[in-house]
């Protein structure tokens, strides 16, 4: 059987992997369950391929949603001014009710990291903090574990670009979608049974944090000294995990984080990023901020550092932690030597901490905790939900018990 790509330089045999590794192992879609699909328009090839898989596992009813690169751009080059504080909130309304009808939920990453660079700022932030805010009862659905989700990537020409800014079109494309291949364990003979060993180990660090349960971490390093309290009862999870449907699924692939959730009122120091945040077609580069009983009090960036404030004033839980992530500096998408822009890659190379929203499946029993038991045990709420990146070989982290006592978990960026 071929699979055509119908791009000449993605090979197809791995692209249909990376379909199948999708359904089986991101979402393991269940016999007549509901899967909506966002994508851009270039990751058409790899949709195909999901939906084959998908209906092949007994998916219901596949339901996948585009987005175009130019009508992007067309909007902020032509649309009114007024029409910037706007967005399609009965479109995420519509997701969040078939989310509660256990439909799955799978995003493919493509689009161009830079689309919005040379855009006005201004408009941009009013944009995102609209779409946020639409977004919010999808958000929640997904934040909360809800339903089985997961997120993969498609090399389109205009990321591969900037990945690789000196190869032709098809090299770069190539080039792109090799790594992606390999950082999603599809260039492999048994990608599922690889899939299967790497959340074992995952899960092995996952049960070495929790056995010592510890009340906060301590960053140190080049522009870093960060005190990370760790929310109350809160549980450290990576790899794969149970939905509240039940479902078991790995919700980024690739992924190589073990998680958790911060206290929300209990983070002090300042840290700086080490790799670029692309946030919604901006880059933000060089990012440096100091926390202050847990909200960031100062905040700047060499570029980009209008959106970035904007960010922040999302709403009153933007300028908090949601997350907290580790990530050893020898994973295999450090080891590639290569800036993704893109944070479902950027974000697996390194330790990162995520801005807003926490998720609830971070707690022991947070599966049936309500917002308000959220809020106590120092869970954070907000419209967003942003990862990026502090960690590197130069990043030392103590773990710290409530009575002061300290266990090193990293050394130089790597597993103490």
């Amino acid at each position: 059987m071929t699979y055509p790509s119908n791009i000449p330089s993605i090979d197809p045999i791995r692209l249909d992997r990376l379909a199948e590794v999708a359904v089986k192992v991101g979402l393991r879609l269940q016999p007549g369950q509901d899967l909506v699909l966002t994508a851009p328009i270039a990751a058409l090839p790899l949709v195909r391929r999901i939906a084959v898989h998908a209906y092949r596992a007994g998916a219901g009813l596949v339901t996948p949603f585009f987005a175009d690169e130019e009508i992007t751009l067309a909007r902020y080059r032509n649309s009114a001014d007024e029409g910037f504080d706007r967005a399609a909130g009965w479109l995420y309304e519509g997701m969040a009710k078939a989310y509660s009808g256990n439909a799955a939920r799978l995003a493919v990453a493509g689009d161009n990291p830079k689309l919005l660079a040379n855009e006005d700022p201004a408009k941009v932030s009013r944009a995102n903090k609209a779409n946020s805010i639409a977004y919010q009862p999808a958000l929640e659905k997904i934040a909360g574990f809800d339903i089985n989700w997961n997120i993969v990537a498609f090399p389109s020409t205009s990321w591969a670009k900037l990945v690789f800014p000196n190869d032709d079109d098809d090299v770069a494309v190539t080039r792109l979608a090799d790594a992606i291949f390999a950082a999603s364990r599809v260039d492999l003979d048994d990608p599922i049974d690889a899939w299967d060993a790497h959340n074992a180990r995952l899960a092995e660090r996952t049960a070495w944090l929790n056995q010592h349960n510890f009340h906060a971490l301590h960053f140190t390093g080049p522009g870093t000294d960060l005190t990370v309290g760790l929310a109350d009862g809160h549980e450290w999870q990576g790899g794969a995990s149970m939905a509240k449907n039940g479902i078991v699924c790995n919700p980024n692939i690739p992924t190589e984080e073990v998680f958790t959730t911060p206290h929300a009122r209990r983070v002090d120091g300042f840290v700086r990023s080490t790799k670029p945040l692309s946030h919604q077609g901006t880059l933000i580069e060089d990012i440096e901020v100091r926390f202050e009983g847990g909200r960031i009090v100062e905040a700047k960036a060499s570029r980009g550092e209008d959106v970035l404030k904007k960010v922040l004033e999302t709403d009153e839980g933007a300028a908090r932690l949601g997350e907290v992530a580790l990530v050893p500096h020898s994973s295999p998408i450090s080891k590639s030597g290569l800036l993704f822009f893109n944070t479902l890659f950027d974000e697996n190379a390194a330790c990162h901490i995520a801005l807003g929203q926490c998720y609830s499946k971070c707690f022991v029993g947070g599966a049936e905790f309500s917002p308000e038991q959220i809020a106590a045990q120092g869970g954070n709420k907000s419209f967003i939900h942003i990862d990026w990146m502090i960690g590197s070989d130069r990043i030392d982290i103590d773990g710290v018990h409530e009575d002061g006592r300290r266990v090193p978990v990293f050394r130089k960026g790597e597993w103490a």
